[in-house]
């Protein structure tokens, strides 16, 4: 069963340098939010990183305050089973209804029942409408 709902990702550039990113956590850290999901790659000179918070607004205020530019965005959030084909079934029924997705990405331990995945479309609330059925 799928539990589908609107939230929020904050969307991070920042120099591409060693133990950036160990700053960056180090921020989010300290100010006592959690990490529910994220995920961060290099682009030429540049890091980016997609982080999903407990708390979106202390999430920025903390990184504002260290000088990151950011971005919030809306994002999907969907909570299912952990277990084999499941996201094929929101993929596949993303697009049965001509969704397009612009990214995803998802977040579970080996011993956890559910995941996180975290995605953005071309309609989100009808997205979340399909997926909450």
């Amino acid at each position: 069963m799928l539990k589908a709902r609107q939230g929020k990702e904050v969307v991070v550039r920042m120099a591409d340098e060693i133990g950036g990113l160990a700053k960056f956590s180090k921020v989010v850290a300290e100010k006592g939010v959690n990490t529910l999901a994220m995920s961060a790659w290099v682009e030429g000179d540049e890091g980016v990183v997609r982080l999903v918070t407990d708390d979106t607004l202390r999430t920025t205020e903390a990184l504002e305050k260290h000088g990151y530019k950011l971005e919030v965005r809306d994002v999907v959030l969907v909570d299912t089973a952990h277990k084999p084909g499941a996201l094929r079934h929101l993929t596949d029924t993303l697009a049965e209804a001509h969704i397009d997705l612009t990214h995803l990405f998802a977040s579970a331990t080996i011993a956890q029942d559910e995941c996180l995945v975290v995605f953005n479309s071309s309609n989100n609330e009808h997205a979340i409408v399909l997926l909450d059925r």
